[in-house]
Formats: C-alpha cells, structure tokens, sequence
C-alpha cells in the first residue's frame, strides 16, 4: 500500500546572498513561507522541483520540504523547515530583526 502524499513547498537558498526563498505559485522566489506554493499532487510537485532545479543562475539546492495549510498560507511542519524561516542564527539581523522592530 503506498502512503499517502504529504504536502510540500519548494525551498532553496538564493545564489548570490544565501538566504532561505520558496517558490510561490506565479514562479517568484520570496523570503516568506506563507507566500510559497501548497502543492498537494505528487507529480505537480516534481515539477515545480524541475523548475526550480533549471533557476541555476538565481537559487541552488532545491528540494521539497514537508508543510501544511495554514491560516495565512502554508506552515513548515518540521523543526528544520520553522527554523530556516527565521533566517541565520549566528546573529541577530535579516529576518530576526525585521520580526521583532516595531513598524512606522
């Protein structure tokens, strides 16, 4: 019997700074989690990986990471996945910063 198919996104880093991107449904890279794609069909997932694989010159190392449906658009489900969505650990700035300065 095979298992049943686990919602994904696809995840990379952006090549020239490294930062964490998800590939949201109109084929940008963004920063943000909830603005990536859902895919929930196994075949329409090894797409979008192919596609994101061909982006050479824009991101590198992409794969499909474990999510679910959110209120506000796809949640990571793994520790790993939660973590890389806060940025680097090394110090405080990027995506850290950004989360906890108030807003003008």
């Amino acid at each position: 019997m095979s298992r049943r198919f686990t919602p994904k996104v696809v995840t990379a880093n952006r090549l020239r700074e490294g930062d964490v991107v998800y590939l949201a449904a109109d084929d940008r890279w963004t920063p943000h989690h909830h603005e990536a794609e859902l895919i929930e069909d196994e075949a329409h997932a090894q797409l979008r990986l192919l596609h994101a694989a061909s982006q050479r010159l824009e991101v590198v190392g992409a794969y499909l990471a474990d999510a679910k449906a959110g209120a506000n658009g796809p949640e990571p489900t793994h520790f790993r996945e939660a973590f890389r969505t806060r940025g680097p650990s090394n110090y405080f700035h990027g995506k850290q910063a950004d989360l906890t300065s108030p807003r003008a």
